[in-house]
């Protein structure tokens, strides 16, 4: 079976080819130029996702050295994400799978990545702890199968990858905040401040706001504004931030892997690219001697391959859906976590 796989959720457009269960073609467009404005402007990310959109698939098809009519599944991004943009991937693909009389599976964004370990050679087992941490979304959930996904906690305001973008837009980095504050903070020691992790009503919770504030709150103190931070202290507090939210995320997982009996546990989403979160979650792997799985770094961020595979899974589940589906802006819709 060739399955296509269309991902336009936010500000990367990525096309991708399995075929007989081998990614053969997995394309990725970055709409780089959201960096000058300090971050994504719907409009423009549309119309982004509108010009590549078709050349992409073309050199997808071409680099995987098949026909559009080899095609058997096509699979998109429905949601969620900014609305604008999913329309642009989940209308080509109906498109593309009615014309060419194809089945069509609407794939929720988040379970993407949820399953993009399975990307990987070394797979994850079920059941298994899985943390999504990114820049929308933050979840630690238990993934029993395909189909059943549990809940154990969310973020109660801020993702994590949102509180990087606005301290890293705080300290004058700019964005995206993930990188920025983790090339700021390398061999930098981490104990200049110890900002606080807050305590949630549910133990497995997240909340970052609290972080933010804090983190806003001692530059106020400390130095009056931001511009007034001597350049070797702004590398201090990245690294005290960056440490701070990864032992915010690291220590709801230790607290699952303490009451559930998993076989091995997986790191996904954008922000599982933070080489302090990977190395943290080894640490974790280890001291309870499970499986550990992350997706390579291709594999992290906004991809198709991870939505083709998705897609292949739920049709081989026996999922079916029709072409009127719709696209949906918020993770409460078409999805199997629960």
């Amino acid at each position: 079976m060739n399955v296509l796989g269309i991902e336009s959720s936010c500000d990367e457009t990525s096309v991708a080819i399995i075929s007989d269960d081998k990614l053969v073609a997995n394309l990725i467009s970055s709409q780089d130029f959201h960096e000058k404005y300090g971050g994504v402007v719907p409009e423009l990310s549309s119309r982004a996702h509108l010009q590549i959109l078709l050349p992409l698939v073309k050199k997808a098809l071409a680099g995987a050295n098949i026909s559009s009519d080899q095609i058997d599944l096509v699979c998109a991004t429905a949601g969620p994400g900014l609305i604008g943009a999913l329309l642009v991937g989940l209308s080509f693909a109906k498109g593309f799978a009615y014309s060419a009389k194809k089945i069509f599976i609407p794939v929720n964004h988040i379970e993407g990545h949820i399953y993009s370990g399975f990307l990987m050679n070394d797979k994850p087992e079920f059941p298994y702890l899985c943390l999504v941490v990114s820049g929308g979304h933050t979840l630690l959930l238990l993934v029993e199968s395909d189909t059943e996904i549990k809940k154990l906690g969310t973020t109660i305001d801020d993702a994590a990858g949102e509180a990087f973008d606005k301290i890293s837009k705080l300290l004058g980095f700019g964005y995206p905040g993930g990188p920025k504050i983790q090339e700021a903070a390398l061999n930098q020691r981490t104990d200049y401040k110890d900002f606080p992790i807050a305590q949630c009503k549910n133990e497995y919770d997240f909340s970052f706001s609290g972080l933010k504030t804090s983190v806003l709150r001692f530059i106020q103190k400390e130095y009056g504004e931001a511009s007034k931070i001597p350049a070797d202290h702004l590398q201090l507090i990245a690294a005290s931030f960056q440490y701070s939210a990864v032992r915010a995320l690291t220590t709801k997982v230790e607290k699952a892997l303490q009451n559930y009996d998993v076989s091995s546990i997986s790191l996904v989403g954008g922000v599982a690219a933070n080489k302090m979160l990977r190395e943290e979650f080894q640490k974790l792997s280890v001291r309870y001697n499970k499986k550990m799985v992350v997706p390579s770094l291709e594999f992290c961020g906004d991809n198709g391959a991870m939505i083709a595979y998705r897609g292949l899974r739920l049709h081989q589940n026996g999922i079916k859906y029709g072409f009127d589906f719709n696209a949906f802006p918020s993770l409460a819709d078409h999805t199997f976590i629960r």
